[in-house]
């Protein structure tokens, strides 16, 4: 049995726009016609040839960028408070977390 779905999937095309620098624009325009083929077909092409030379190349951890800071709300009226790392923020959580235990012992002691 066939799955249409599969199928209908591989011909489907998003529309989408880029912007690329003129002398580039003409170069691959110029070897699209050289090919014999259609700047979106080659474009296609290089596309998918990059993809698959990248995800060919493992990634080391240390090539990873670093995850960008959460963003804190800003309230009106009130000073903008520092964007903070994850790793602030876990620190911060877990001296909120102490506190609440000192508080709740403090509490419960006679």
């Amino acid at each position: 049995m066939l799955d249409v779905s599969v199928c209908l999937c591989e011909c489907e095309f998003m529309r989408t726009t880029i912007d690329l620098p003129e002398e580039l624009f003409r170069e691959a325009k110029m070897r699209a016609v050289e090919q014999g083929t259609t700047l979106k077909n080659l474009m296609t092409q290089c596309i998918r040839s990059g993809l698959r030379d990248q995800s060919a190349e493992a990634p080391s951890v240390t090539s990873r960028r670093p995850l960008p800071p959460v963003a804190i709300r800003r309230v009106p009226g009130q000073a903008p408070v520092p964007a903070q790392s994850n790793r602030q923020l876990n620190a911060l959580l877990e001296d909120e977390e102490i506190e609440a235990v000192r508080m709740l012992e403090h509490s419960q002691q006679p």
